[in-house]
Parts: C-alpha cells; sequence; structure tokens
C-alpha cells in the first residue's frame, strides 16, 4: 500500500471484511517500538462476536509460548517471582 499525500491508506477488502469494518467504523493505530499495529474499535459488537473473535485469537496463538520445558505452575511460580514476602492469611 502507499500513503496518499493526506496520510490515508486503503484497508483491502478482505482484511475489511474479516474484522467487519464498514463506514463510519472506527479503528486504532498502536505504535510499538519498530511496528504499527492497527486496530478496530467495535463498541457494538455483540458479546457472541466478542467470543467468536477471542476464540479465534486464542486458536492463531495455541503453541506458540515456549516454557522451556516447565509445568504451567513452574512458569508462573518463575513468571511471579518470590512470594515468601507476602502477608497471606
Amino acid at each position: 500500500m502507499r500513503v496518499t499525500t493526506k496520510g490515508q491508506v486503503t484497508i483491502p477488502e478482505e482484511i475489511r471484511d474479516h474484522l467487519g469494518i464498514g463506514p463510519g467504523s472506527e479503528v486504532e493505530f498502536l505504535a510499538t517500538e519498530d511496528a504499527v499495529r492497527f486496530v478496530a474499535v467495535s463498541e457494538n459488537m455483540s458479546e457472541e462476536e466478542a467470543s467468536r473473535r477471542f476464540s479465534r485469537l486464542l486458536d492463531h496463538m495455541a503453541g506458540t509460548l515456549d516454557l522451556g520445558g516447565m509445568t504451567t505452575d513452574e512458569y508462573t511460580e518463575w513468571l511471579r517471582g518470590p512470594r515468601e514476602n507476602l502477608d497471606i492469611d
């Protein structure tokens, strides 16, 4: 894609369809250190659609985390760090 002199880009149709973007839709551009994420903002998304999108995201992420042989409990403990200084009754 090329950016116009007004800073505009055309969102490809397949992406618009996938994200449910149409005229009047709101989108956000989130800058990271070396890239930009494009996010569709949907205030009126049904709970069912939000659940479907979340499930697709989880499916996409499945298998991407390497725990280095640790169990999830070991990983959680490693991630949280020492807990002995907490006053838990």
